[in-house]
């Protein structure tokens, strides 16, 4: 696979423009802040291939489902995340020109977006219909450190001859998403203006009624000479703008400041979101845009400090891992419970910006080790605020208790497709995963006193209501579902949904009885609260402990679902170049029809739960199924780069784990102009800190088994366990652990447990993985 951009540990740069590609690029220069972010779109006019996308976090709309007979119990609506005003944008026309970069002719395009700082910066220079030459210079940000603020620096050069210039700097309200139908606008106008101090637009979102107010103010200078305005404009449309008119002699530069700032109605009152705006770009103007950046850039260190992975010897997987990393912090942080994590992000519109069990089961464990534990909390505080909806959510299928949706913006179910709204119900079981993997790894019992008894409950309900007990086998079985591996629909007895299940159940139990043992007072309030009887969870229990498990004899494996042998079984490899991706060569029935795995299904249980097989166990089922996966999904290559890590599979345990470090830089999926694959970027980290590292908790221990692979001289990773800070550093022949800040912590590595506080550190002996 060719490598779109430049190789570099700390940058994404793309160098040369092509029309063809933009797209790609445009997704991989997105910026966030975790409250709003932008593609990597051009200020200027530009005609091209493009997705222009600015989205902030929580705003949404209510696009109606349309079904003639299929009613009950199906969602009323689809979500989509909106694309918003338009806050970069500035035309630019020299001597009577619209300068277009896909028209221009272009001398030199560099974009670069640098990974430390959080900015994006582009220089291209081009000669005018006339002949003359100039360069651009942009750089921008949206702030780490202040949330609902941002800023632009864009300079025009004068290369070789006089010009004339009339720069528009805009606030674009006109804007659409890509699939809405007839072009329709998603937006009303509330109030816009426009004088020569500032701008600003407000904006209503149909339906849903979300307001947003957007602000800006520009400095602009030549040389040091403030430039001001001629014009400030609003036509009572959705664009305003001011307008500068200058002349630049050869080697003179018009420099443009622009400072924005972003409110919504969902943190501030109404009344008060045009003066709040203006008044945050005004600001942001007067500490002025150096100072804006310095505290950015702080803002990030603190954030690499805690997070960054450092590998020496394979740029390609630094830069990798650390366009993951740098990815996930700017969608999420945790500030605001109400929100999650879309799979785009703020980088396109696919999937509609919801949050999936992509989340519970992939994002969770990376905040739970590089953050501390609120943020981590934040995320299932999201889904304790729901779960009024979820328990609606089941009503309309006619079961009990809890069913949390598969795609969501606000609790409701908001996904149109049967096989997936229905059938894919494991998703519920990952909420329980969740709370146990939280509270086993931070050591906070008192959540569920709080918030997860009552979530495990009610989810523990709709799978005592989903099961149907099998008189012939005297076991529970559950039917007509959809499995993680989502080429196979409506299937009965899916290993890992009824795995998941009986999961949820029994942890369920043993959280009540941990709960009636050791907080007797709490316990006896979730069980006035939720209904809590003795009985029922004896129910639970047996059903958990009675669950059927279909497996395959001849193989010695789990069955991934009943009736999987009657497919003819074939490896991914006899598919030929040209019909990969088969999602997008090959029709539904036929993909319905093959053998052919999309991610992790049977292997992502042994994943979710590392102790619960022998490595020969794992060995059958990973020998078996790998070869029948093609790996579409982009949660896939990472959950088989950990089992076979643990397998001592290095070689296996690279390639995926490169696969899902550059599944968008590389754009493996042909599929990175929709958006980066957000809540799959936590699968390089995974791969590498659950994989190549071996983290385990177990008993309340941290446990590694780190291994090096042979690609790399080193690599170094940080950890927050329990309110210390850890750095692991694996070489070639030692692994060194060293407590940098906070509590003690107790981390066993290579079977020997190690105390570490006070910035202690210990150099191990590294152990091959034959040996451990």
């Amino acid at each position: 696979m060719n490598s779109l951009f430049e190789i570099d540990q700390w940058t994404v740069k793309s160098i040369g423009f092509d029309n063809q590609k933009n797209e790609i690029v445009e997704s991989v220069m997105s910026l966030g802040n975790g409250h709003m972010g932008l593609r990597g779109n051009f200020e200027e006019t530009f005609s091209g291939e493009t997705l222009k996308g600015t989205y902030i976090a929580g705003i949404y709309y209510p696009d109606k489902t349309k079904v003639s007979w299929w009613k009950n119990g199906y969602p009323e609506y689809f979500a989509k995340v909106l694309n918003a005003c338009d806050f970069i944008a500035v035309e630019l026309i020299i001597d009577g020109e619209i300068i277009d970069v896909n028209r221009v002719k272009l001398d030199s395009f560099i974009q670069e977006l640098d990974m430390k700082s959080g900015t994006l910066s582009r220089m291209f220079s081009f000669a005018t219909k006339t002949g003359k030459r100039v360069q651009i210079d942009t750089l921008r940000f949206v702030s780490m450190h202040e949330k609902e603020k941002g800023a632009i620096r864009y300079a025009i050069h004068a290369l070789d001859s006089d010009i004339t210039i009339e720069l528009k700097s805009r606030l674009d309200g006109n804007v659409k998403n890509t699939d809405s139908n007839y072009d329709e606008m998603f937006w009303s106008k509330v109030s816009s203006s426009c004088d020569d101090e500032a701008a600003y637009i407000t904006l209503k979102t149909k339906k849903t009624e979300f307001i947003v107010t957007t602000a800006k103010t520009d400095s602009v200078k030549v040389g040091n000479v403030p430039l001001c305005a001629i014009k400030a404009h609003t036509d009572g449309s959705l664009l305003v703008e001011h307008i500068y008119h200058s002349r630049l002699k050869p080697d003179e530069t018009l420099m443009l400041e622009k400072y924005f700032s972003v409110v919504t109605s969902r943190d501030h009152p109404k009344s008060e979101l045009n003066n709040r705006a203006v008044e945050n770009a005004l600001k942001a103007k007067a500490a002025g845009f150096d100072q804006l950046l310095k505290d950015h850039k702080r803002a990030w260190a603190a954030i690499w400090a805690h997070s960054d992975i450092e590998i020496k010897g394979d740029d390609a997987s630094q830069q990798g891992i650390r366009f993951n990393i740098f990815q996930l912090n700017q969608t999420y942080t945790g500030r605001d419970n109400r929100l999650n994590i879309g799979p785009k992000g703020f980088t396109g519109e696919k999937y509609g910006g919801g949050t999936y069990w992509d989340t519970e089961v992939f994002c969770l464990p990376f905040f739970l080790s590089t953050a501390e534990s609120g943020v981590a909390k934040s995320l299932l505080v999201y889904r304790y605020n729901q779960l009024d909806q979820a328990k609606e959510n089941a009503a309309k299928l006619g079961l009990n208790g809890a069913l949390y949706p598969m795609v969501t913006m606000n609790g409701e179910e908001c996904h149109n497709e049967w096989e997936i709204t229905f059938e894919e119900i494991h998703r519920n079981a990952a909420i329980a995963l969740a709370i146990k993997n939280y509270v086993d790894y931070t050591g906070d019992t008192a959540y569920l006193c709080t918030y997860g008894l009552g979530v495990l409950v009610e989810t523990a309900r709709f799978w005592a209501s989903r099961v149907n007990f099998n008189t012939r086998t005297q076991k529970y079985m559950i039917l007509g579902v959809t499995g993680p591996n989502e080429y196979e629909n409506n299937v009965n007895n899916n290993w890992y949904t009824n795995r998941m299940a009986a999961f949820s159940l029994g942890y369920t139990v043993q959280a009540a009885e941990y709960l009636k043992a050791n907080s007797p007072a709490d316990y006896e309030k979730n069980a006035e609260q939720y209904s809590i009887m003795d009985s029922e969870l004896e129910q639970f229990s047996t059903i958990a402990q009675n669950m059927y498990y279909p497996y395959i004899k001849e193989f010695d494996v789990f069955a991934q679902q009943d009736g999987y042998t009657d497919k003819e079984l074939l490896p991914a490899d006899s598919i030929s170049s040209e019909d990969r991706p088969i999602n997008q060569h090959w029709s539904w029935d036929r993909i319905l029809r093959s053998c052919f795995i999309k991610q992790a299904d049977v292997i992502q249980y042994l994943y979710n739960f590392p102790f619960a097989f022998d490595l020969e166990t794992k060995r059958r089922n990973f020998d078996f199924y790998e070869p029948m996966t093609v790996h579409e999904s982009s949660l896939s290559s990472c959950i088989y780069s950990v089992i076979a890590s643990e397998l001592g599979y290095q070689d296996k345990a690279y390639a995926l784990y490169l696969r899902a470090s550059r599944l968008d830089l590389d754009n493996y999926n042909n599929d990175t102009e929709d958006g980066l694959h957000i809540t799959a970027t936590t699968g390089s980290w995974i791969s590498i800190v659950h994989g190549f590292g071996g983290l385990r908790v177990r008993n309340n221990q941290l446990i590694l088994n780190p291994v090096l692979p042979k690609a790399w001289q080193k690599y170094a990773f940080n950890l927050c366990f329990r309110g210390a800070a850890v750095k692991v550093t694996v070489g070639t022949d030692e692994v060194v652990i060293r407590h940098i800040q906070g509590d003690t912590a107790d981390i066993t590595v290579y079977n020997s447990t190690y105390s570490l506080s006070d910035k202690k550190e210990f150099h191990i002996p590294k152990v091959e993985k034959e040996k451990l």
